[in-house]
């Protein structure tokens, strides 16, 4: 098995690292095998190409094993003699051949038309027939009709036990069958079409977000692999660019990406972009205001067209949106015929997780491979997914709305309609009655919701909530809402002459919001518990949250053929052993942690406990930058405050411990975000940028002397942020960032983990602790492997706090991190090894 592993071409474009090759073979066994791989690379040791070259390998030796068994069987029980076997098979393979040679041909003419246009012209318009659109009368075919909801009798949904059928039984939803079929794609059971493209295996690869998959796609184009079916005699003409065939490759994103109606995708949020382009799909939206770019059979070709343009070669999500202008063809649901031809299709995480998602889309992953990047936050990924929170002020907005609403089509509302928006209102009016009564207690900051108390309104207890769920989803109430309010404010500011800003609102849709957590009242799982919160400065907080992501996870690993799961950091892995992937058989469970590329020489990392002076020491003995992460910003606040009190001993003179610093080196300070604005996360964005920026032009014109960040775990600088080489020759890390023990969002957590590990016959405290160290080191192995990015990269990691050289805790850390681990003794000897350790490597 060895002597095979080693002989398997991985067709790396580069010399691969041992590491490397142990990881792409770890990689193929777990897809060979079925299995279910943790596996854990540190971040500039080559993991997204160790990932391409290991799956894709499997993948092509995979096909051509398929088909070559598959021929075998045709042939095998036949009494006909073996020469006429023999032909049969080779016409079987011509076939076979001929329908992926159609394919290539086409992408061939694709990329030669592509090549001349680049090497031709230069700003040159589209040759493409574009379809008509009016760009600039975003508002001018809206009509106040169009909100006003359909009839509603249907009570059939809502006498069983079971959850109501909002979905086919194909698992789409009424919108989603329409455009499947206007597409030509049926979603109903039919005999088997003899031209249908058949679903191939394929990889699914999954990240956080487009700019890691956009890094993906980048490091996917150097890789050039044999093709799985070839012809049966090869030529010595035939040179190695011959014998390659590009990876069939495309990225799936949101409406928010790749949405290209200038009525739509200027809304700016998901939420506002997703309602509106369903609305303009709807049975009653006159034809002239639908959109004009969405794929119908009509423009069938130019879907394929498309299609063939997306496939010409590695395209990143920005690629497809300006391939979807070009040809005037929606980018969102072209793309979605276009997945059977491919090989690798890549999605950030929650059209992935999301079951309703993969619906919606119409992914399967029944027999495919699915690999999921960064998946040391996978956990809370699903967590965040399946969780909901509402504020009182959303819901007393969404309330307001909803009155507005009732009031100005009352005269329209008849039956159904009207009795159940009576009874969403009394819902929203117990809701806002319970988080007023939250807010108007000073005393209470947080705890466990009691249901019972939440929905104590007039009437409630005759609420059905299987029919209400049922109408709010067929209804579109919400949508209609949505739609109705931002239509009237708009045509309010007119009538104001209010010229200012006639563009679309940017407010997320909160009556949507609210649907999300009344749906989740209806149908509250056992896996996840309604919370208060008052520490939001604005307001009171309910929220649902998902406390065990293993049912959510399981139809993944169910569907799929094998699953992997990658990270740079993903030590501690007993986490997913026990509370993702707790139902499988451990010999199902493939797991590996690589060493570093780097030398232990490179990396000098030891616990330490005295904070003060061990901070000053640090910056006096380390060149260039240097990284010092606390556990929390109020702990940050704390010591920046006492460290400018402090007066250091160390040094001459009455200077505080701050100042001391700012002689050595500049501090420059991560900022705390600001929880408020619809474009929070892009503020976020801004204010980590200015302080890097900042930080990385003093450590670069400081003429040797550098400077120090004070930054916070689990903020925004400590994931996805590179201190490579000066950025971060030492990284200290202050503290363990444990969690709070006593918020109600832990104590149901880790109740919830207790007994879940006390029924299937395990320690149930040490379960739940154990966890909750994984938590807080999984933190802090994360903020580590900001430091060293590439081979020739070297860095000292400090650990300061005591608990650090406990074995349990260590034990916790990447392995590469252990092999390196010094023993912590006194500031002193520490300042030695240092000296020693930056010596050897030339400063």
């Amino acid at each position: 098995m060895q002597r095979l592993k080693d002989e398997r071409d991985f067709h790396h474009p580069y010399e691969p690292y041992d590491i490397q090759k142990q990881f792409m073979n770890a990689v193929y066994d777990c897809l060979e095998d079925g299995k279910v791989g943790i596996f854990e690379s540190p971040t500039g040791t080559g993991k997204s190409l160790s990932l391409i070259c290991g799956s894709l390998t499997w993948l092509r030796d995979y096909k051509r094993r398929t088909l070559e068994d598959g021929l075998a069987a045709d042939t095998g029980d036949s009494d006909e003699p073996a020469w006429i076997l023999e032909h049969a098979r080779k016409q079987r393979k011509h076939v076979a051949l001929a329908r992926k040679q159609d394919l290539e041909d086409r992408i061939a003419k694709i990329k030669a038309k592509e090549k001349q246009t680049k090497d031709r012209y230069v700003n040159e318009k589209p040759r493409y027939k574009r379809q008509k659109t009016a760009a600039n009368d975003a508002n001018d075919d809206v009509d106040e009709a169009q909100f006003a909801l359909n009839d509603y009798e249907s009570d059939n949904d809502g006498t069983g036990r079971h959850k109501p059928q909002s979905v086919s039984e194909s698992g789409l939803s009424t919108e989603n069958q329409v455009l499947l079929e206007q597409l030509g794609y049926s979603s109903k059971p039919k005999e088997e079409d003899a031209d249908e493209v058949p679903d191939d295996t394929k990889i699914f690869f999954c990240s956080r977000t487009h700019s890691q998959l956009t890094q993906f796609s980048s490091e996917l184009s150097r890789v050039k692999m044999p093709p799985a079916i070839t012809q049966e005699v090869v030529t010595q003409a035939d040179d190695e660019a011959s014998l390659a065939e590009d990876v069939k490759y495309l990225t799936l994103g949101s409406r928010k990406n790749l949405c290209i109606n200038p009525k739509v995708n200027t809304l700016r949020h998901s939420t506002a972009i997703n309602e509106r382009c369903m609305e303009l799909q709807q049975p009653n939206t006159p034809s002239e205001s639908k959109c004009p770019f969405m794929p119908r059979k009509e423009n069938e070709a130019l879907v394929n067209e498309f299609r063939d343009h997306a496939l010409a070669k590695v395209r990143d999500i920005e690629d497809l949106g300006v391939l979807g202008k070009k040809l005037g063809i929606c980018s969102y649901y072209a793309s979605r015929p276009a997945t059977k031809y491919c090989e690798i299709v890549a999605l950030p995480y929650p059209l992935l997780l999301q079951k309703s998602a993969r619906e919606a889309l119409d992914l399967s992953l029944k027999d495919h491979i699915v690999i999921i990047d960064e998946a040391h936050n996978l956990m809370d990924a699903i967590a965040g997914v399946y969780s909901v929170s509402v504020t009182l002020h959303q819901a007393q907005e969404a309330r307001t709305q909803l009155t507005i609403y009732l009031q100005h089509f009352r005269n329209k509302l008849k039956g159904k309609n009207r009795v159940y928006v009576a009874q969403i209102l009394r819902l929203i009016d117990s809701v806002v009655a319970y988080l007023q009564a939250k807010a108007s207690d000073i005393k209470m900051s947080d705890g466990i919701v009691d249901i019972r108390a939440l929905l104590t309104g007039k009437g409630l207890d005759q609420i059905n909530v299987y029919k209400l769920n049922a109408y709010l989803q067929k209804s579109r109430l919400a949508r209609k809402v949505d739609g109705y309010t931002t239509y009237a404010a708009q045509a309010r500011d007119l009538s104001q002459e209010n010229t200012e800003d006639r563009g679309p609102r940017q407010t997320v849709p909160v009556l949507t919001q609210v649907q999300a957590l009344l749906l989740a009242l209806m149908n509250p799982s056992e896996e996840g518990r309604f919370f208060y919160s008052s520490e939001e400065a604005s307001s009171v907080m309910l929220k649902y949250m998902l406390l065990d992501p293993t049912f959510h996870f399981k139809d993944v690993v169910e569907d799929a053929r094998a699953v992997v799961l990658a990270g740079g950091t993903m030590s501690p892995m007993s986490d997913y052993e026990d509370h993702l992937l707790s139902y499988l058989d451990r010999s199902n469970i493939l797991t590996l942690s690589c060493g570093h590329v780097i030398p232990s020489s490179s990396l000098l990392a030891v616990p330490m406990i005295d904070l003060a002076h061990t901070i000053l020491s640090l910056v006096q003995h380390v060149p260039d930058g240097v990284v010092v992460f606390f556990p929390s910003y109020s702990y940050l606040d704390t010591c920046t405050v006492a460290w400018k009190r402090i007066r250091s001993a160390s040094l001459s003179g009455s200077s505080s411990l701050w100042d001391s610093i700012l002689d050595i080196k500049p501090i420059f300070l991560e900022q705390r975000s600001q929880p408020s604005s619809n474009n929070s996360a892009a503020a976020k964005e801004d204010a980590r940028d200015s302080v890097l920026v900042a930080y990385s032009s003093a450590i670069a014109s400081g003429k040797g002397r550098g400077a120090v960040l004070f930054a916070v775990i689990g903020g925004t600088l400590s994931e996805g942020i590179n201190f490579s080489d000066a950025l971060g020759r030492a990284v200290a890390v202050i503290g363990l960032p444990f969690p709070n023990p006593h918020s109600a969002e832990w104590k149901a957590k880790s109740q919830y983990i207790f007994t879940k590990a006390t029924s299937q016959g395990r320690d149930g405290k040490a379960a739940a602790r154990d966890f909750y160290e994984n938590v807080c080191m999984r933190a802090v192995n994360q903020s580590v492997g900001r430091a060293i990015r590439h081979r020739g990269d070297y860095a000292a990691i400090l650990l300061l706090d005591r608990r650090y050289a406990a074995p349990r805790i260590q034990a916790k850390l990447p392995r590469w991190i252990q092999n390196s681990l010094a023993d912590g003794t006194g500031i002193r000897e520490v300042e030695k090894r240092l000296d020693r350790f930056f010596a050897e490597k030339d400063i």
